[in-house]
């Protein structure tokens, strides 16, 4: 970079395309060679040294959108033609106009674009799809967070949906993919080195016949001084997250012997679901609740108080600052509302309450919290009576009914929680704090998220990164359309980014997003239980033909491959199964009442080097419809002896119970994730299946859907945990 350039960077709003071109040229983006001319003479000149035909633009500091304004005319073949354009583009312009671009006409049936911009939450942003008039009507382009590793900008050619444009097509050659992957690697390294550009916009990026990209058309603005971050809370030490989560005596501030206050329903549930520490009521009026003594102030109290959980209305809490200092309460749970979600007075209130707390040295969960949970702990602090058993999951949710019902589903299905947090308005405590914290945490196998903000996105970015290198976070966002973000601007009190850079920057940092409550417990059960896939062939195992064809149909559709079963598989089932079997994936058990079958079936398979997954379909679930034939022989025909129906019974529940062992010994022998589908469910059947002492649990959807969606949800993360060695190395 010469230093004129750097002096014109930093004393215009914008450059003209001559210059944009001429810059960018240095940072490796092709762009067409043209000439630049101060009036219609020096034009026409230039025309002639190039040859016609020409492109004729008119070029200023002010003139950013040339199509728009009439300035770009193309296809010139003759001077007259050429002075003829200068003219209309003069009269299109005024004092705006600097000059003229003389250009040769690039021939080429594609256009695609490139660019740079900066998000106020992630930064810069590159940008590459398709050009020309298509980049409006079709929309179709892919993002990625600077800096690009090489790897990034191959997958963003790979991305756009019109990818096969990049191939050999109509009789041209097929693009340069270097010259495209050098480009935007050019954009990442401008983002880092001028942070006084604002957008950099190539479209189009035309195509010639060789397949050379060349930018026809280049704008590069600069930030105007009034562009600066809003500052971003102070990270707190990942150690002092997990010490939140581990107290060992909790003060409830704002007591109440009222049943339904939060003031009563949160110590009755800490107390009520085993939580081993000591617990003290604070409430002004003293006296007694539930048989224990309320203390008029957290200084009453003799003893030692970790953490305090307060529900007194908002105007009172910067007057417990004094109180948790003076008592050495490192930790406060902000159950109350009232604060920055409620517009300007709370925010003003939200602000002095967290620099007083800062200065005393107390951090501070909330205000606006639903609660926390730590079940290994037994510590079920939350406004909603669920207790999930220990495990690996971690839960973050900033919105807390949502939260505590994933906590209540999550109970339901049998996946263990590692903890769970109400961030509530993340007033010191943010989701990027969060994540940092489960980053060193060792209990931690999987990140459950649902936010709707970030308080900082280039630092959710960073930290998400590193730790999906690690363990997966499973994600859903809320406020993904337009009526969405305006509900979570008031939930929160957060603007959140455009949802299509949020969504680019998760799959940029291998988060894996979902779009429903329900398949975050899903994604859970499957990332905590089942071994990861090395791979996307899947064999499947079915109890009748139809569901084996519908679910290799899902598979085909969300990417994954059903592979022919090869000739020393089909002899070993050939062995198993009657000579009418299929020979084929899926492999259909022909109905076949034996109930070794299917384990042997499912051994071969997991066995077998063609696969790496293996989904069986309506194995277990067929108890209730022993159950179901038992009640109608009651009725039908009285002499069987009930003796018998109870027997079938018995033993088709001691084989659900076997056929889970089962598949959790061969996942454990084969390291490859068997995923079941159950024939039908009852309130007793959960997602999760317990094998104690196991390393692996079975696991068992309700529909082949929900199956297939998870294991092509799996597939995808191993993919990104293959390119996490390169890109981090």
């Amino acid at each position: 970079m010469d230093i004129n350039s750097k002096i014109t960077l930093q004393t215009t709003t914008a450059l003209n395309e001559y210059q944009a071109k001429k810059f960018l040229r240095q940072y490796g983006i092709p762009a067409v060679e043209e000439i630049q001319a101060k009036d219609v003479d020096q034009a026409a000149r230039a025309a002639r040294q190039i040859g016609f035909p020409v492109v004729l633009k008119g070029v200023g500091a002010k003139l950013q959108h040339k199509t728009e304004l009439g300035l770009v005319h193309l296809n010139l073949n003759h001077e007259e033609a050429l002075r003829q354009a200068a003219s209309q583009i003069a009269a299109n312009t005024g004092r705006d106009l600097e000059g003229f671009v003389v250009q040769p006409q690039v021939r080429g049936q594609r256009e695609l674009m490139m660019g740079l911009f900066r998000d106020a939450q992630f930064g810069p942003i590159v940008v590459f799809g398709l050009g020309g008039v298509a980049a409006e009507a079709l929309d179709d382009v892919c993002l990625r967070l600077t800096p690009l590793s090489e790897s990034d900008a191959h997958r963003m050619l790979d991305e756009i949906k019109a990818r096969r444009l990049l191939r050999p097509f109509r009789g041209e050659a097929p693009v340069q993919r270097e010259t495209l992957v050098r480009a935007l690697m050019g954009l990442s390294q401008i983002a880092q080195t001028h942070p006084e550009i604002a957008e950099i916009d190539i479209n189009p990026l035309r195509v010639t016949p060789q397949g050379e990209p060349l930018a026809v058309d280049a704008l590069v603005v600069m930030k105007y001084p009034d562009d600066s971050p809003t500052p971003s809370p102070v990270p707190v030490p990942p150690q002092a997250i997990g010490a939140l989560f581990y107290p060992r005596s909790i003060a409830f501030v704002g007591a109440s012997a009222r049943p339904g206050k939060w003031g009563h329903t949160l110590f009755v549930n800490t107390l009520g679901n085993g939580f081993k520490g000591k617990i003290y009521l604070v409430n002004p009026k003293g006296g007694t609740i539930a048989g224990r003594p309320v203390y008029p102030s957290l200084t009453d109290i003799p003893d030692p108080v970790d953490l305090a959980v307060v529900t007194i209305p908002a105007d009172g809490v910067i007057d417990l600052i004094p109180q948790c200092r003076e008592k050495q309460v490192r930790h406060i749970v902000l159950i109350t509302s009232g604060f920055a979600e409620t517009g300007t007075r709370g925010q003003a209130l939200e602000k002095e309450l967290v620099a007083a707390a800062r200065q005393a040295g107390i951090l501070i969960l909330g205000p606006n919290t639903m609660g926390i949970a730590n079940p290994h702990i037994d510590l079920f602090c939350t406004g909603a009576t669920v207790k999930p058993q220990a495990g690996g999951t971690a839960v973050v949710a900033q919105s807390g009914n949502m939260g505590t019902q994933l906590l209540a589903f999550a109970e339901k299905q049998g996946i263990g929680i590692r903890g769970f947090s109400g961030s509530g308005n993340e007033a010191m405590i943010t989701i990027e704090d969060y994540i940092e914290g489960f980053e060193e945490d060792p209990l931690t196998r999987t990140v459950m998220l649902y936010l709707e903000s970030t308080k900082n996105g280039r630092r959710f970015y960073e930290s998400a990164r590193r730790v999906t290198c690690k363990k997966p976070i499973v994600l859903l966002k809320g406020g993904q359309t337009q009526a969405g973000l305006k509900a979570a601007a008031t939930h929160t009190g957060a603007l959140m980014s455009d949802s299509r850079v949020f969504n680019a920057m998760c799959r940029q940092a291998g988060i894996v997003q979902v779009d429903q409550p329900m398949e975050l417990l899903d994604l859970a059960a499957a990332f905590a239980s089942l071994p990861m896939p090395q791979g996307s062939r899947v064999a499947i195992m079915t109890w009748g033909g139809g569901w084996g064809v519908v679910t290799a149909d899902l598979c085909q559709q969300r990417g994954l491959h059903v592979p022919d079963l090869d000739p020393q598989i089909v002899a070993q089932i050939d062995a198993i199964l009657p000579p009418y079997w299929s020979r084929s994936n899926p492999v259909d058990l022909v109905g076949e009442q034996d109930i070794s079958i299917p384990m042997q079936i499912l051994e071969a398979l997991t066995r077998w080097q063609g696969c790496d997954a293996v989904i069986n379909l309506g194995i277990l679930g067929r108890r209730l419809f022993v159950n179901r034939l038992a009640a109608t022989i009651r009725v039908a025909d009285p002499n069987i002896p009930p003796e018998l129906m109870d027997q079938v019974r018995q033993a088709m529940v001691r084989f659900e119970k076997d056929y889970v062992a089962h598949c959790v010994r061969l996942m454990t022998k084969y390291h490859k994730p068997i995923i079941g589908v159950s024939f039908l469910t009852d309130s007793q059947d959960q997602t999760v299946r317990p094998v104690p002492e196991a390393q692996y649990q079975g696991v068992f959807y309700e529909t082949p859907e929900r199956a297939v969606h998870a294991l092509a949800k799996m597939v995808d993360y191993g993919r990104y945990l293959s390119s996490c060695a390169k890109d981090f190395q």
